[in-house]
């Protein structure tokens, strides 16, 4: 670890600390919003949905234009557009004008991400995985916090844009010192490329993965895993105050005991990785938690129940199970790990924009969102299952090939 990026390093995690409040602010605001915009909570719905269509507009690209470019501009250039996000959304007097709005948070995620991710793994080359898992912990730190600043809010009477003003703050502030004193390693394609070519050289077994039927699993698997906790993140809230009788505070709550379980997820998750625990292991359990999890939570929705069962979802559908299936994804197609990553955030991505849209026309029963999610979840506990198989004979007929 070189001492002298570690400050750069907490500036790329604070920018993710803030993304955590990006991710669910415009729920958490919900009514507010709502009035601020003369509209119901399924318009709101509808504009949170284009956050995913802002993902998909650059995600395939930007990591591209971030090896030939260079990392710095990337990261700027995200949390500039997350700056503009938050302004333009407490200043937006309609659906139409926040859509748009919505949109840059989508591009400014993307442009994050592909500048973040790979600066980190620059940065830190011995410990990657390690670097990258600390994004998640970031995330679900502001995921915890925000909560309760809505509910002290809420309960003192205060204007609901005051977090929206502290992400604003966060962002000048970081971004100022971003731009004058941050330090990011320079991109060496060609040790790059050996140090890529020697990974492959060492690697002892060569899969013969089926693009159509594993490919087909996975894109299935990034769309389903990204639903199953994004629809919770965004209506945890509502579900708990007008299905299971919960105050406005206990209820927003709900989703800081999520990132709580999403925070402990990731730590559990790292501490296996290392005793050799294979990622392959982690992905069915997971989802046949959420699906369960859920179940409880649609079949007894009271206020324990629901706090409970928040911290179960959490930590089995939002404490890093998306990147174990991409990371598996990689075993069964090696060659190709860019393209498999866009192909699988993109599914994600997807998601972004429809289940917002498809539970924005369900939101005048929100039982019913969480039984939709249930239904979700089950099919990526199907799937997982599908993949778990595909992958043990897959590996056990190559094992088999090295052995004669």
């Amino acid at each position: 670890m070189k001492n002298k990026y570690i400050p750069t390093a907490f500036s790329l995690y604070l920018n993710y600390f803030i993304h955590g409040f990006g991710v669910i602010i415009l729920a958490q605001n919900m009514n507010s919003l709502a009035n601020q915009w003369n509209t119901t909570t399924a318009g709101v719905a509808i504009v949170i949905s284009s956050l995913g269509i802002g993902r998909l507009i650059v995600l395939l690209i930007s990591g591209a234009l971030s090896d030939k470019f260079g990392r710095k501009p990337f990261v700027v250039l995200g949390a500039c557009t997350y700056l503009i996000f938050f302004i333009g959304i407490i200043l937006s007097k309609n659906i139409t004008v926040a859509y748009i709005f919505g949109i840059l948070a989508g591009i400014a995620n993307s442009f994050l991400d592909s500048g973040t991710y790979p600066a980190l793994m620059e940065m830190f080359p011995n410990s990657k995985g390690t670097a990258n898992v600390v994004i998640k912990a970031f995330i679900s730190a502001g995921q915890f916090i925000l909560p309760l600043m809505v509910s002290f809010f809420i309960a003192n009477n205060l204007w609901f844009g005051w977090s929206f003003v502290f992400c604003i703050a966060i962002l000048i502030l970081n971004g100022i010192f971003m731009i004058t004193s941050s330090k990011f390693p320079k991109i060496s394609s060609v040790d790059e490329k050996n140090s890529s070519v020697k990974i492959e050289e060492e690697k002892p077994v060569n899969v013969k993965a089926n693009l159509w039927i594993d490919g087909t699993l996975f894109i299935l698997y990034g769309y389903i895993s990204q639903s199953t906790f994004y629809l919770v993140s965004q209506w945890l809230s509502e579900y708990g105050q007008k299905v299971a009788n919960m105050n406005a505070t206990g209820a927003h709550t709900l989703i800081s005991y999520y990132s709580i379980g999403s925070l402990a997820c990731v730590f559990f998750t790292a501490a296996l990785a290392k005793k050799a625990v294979k990622e392959i292991s982690f992905l069915s359990v997971y989802t046949l938690i959420s699906f369960l999890s859920l179940l409880v939570m649609y079949l007894v929705p009271n206020s324990i129940i629901c706090t409970i069962m928040a911290f179960v979802v959490g930590f089995s559908a939002a404490g890093g199970v998306m990147q174990l299936g991409l990371t598996v994804m990689s075993d069964f197609f090696p060659q190709g790990k860019g393209t498999i990553t866009g192909a699988f955030y993109t599914a994600g991505s997807i998601a972004s924009f429809t289940i917002p849209l498809i539970t924005g026309m369900m939101a005048s029963n929100l039982a019913h969102i969480i039984l939709f999610d249930v239904f979700i979840a089950l099919a990526g506990f199907v799937i997982t299952v599908l993949i778990t198989i595909r992958y043990h004979q897959l590996f056990k007929k190559t094992k088999k090939e090295l052995l004669k």
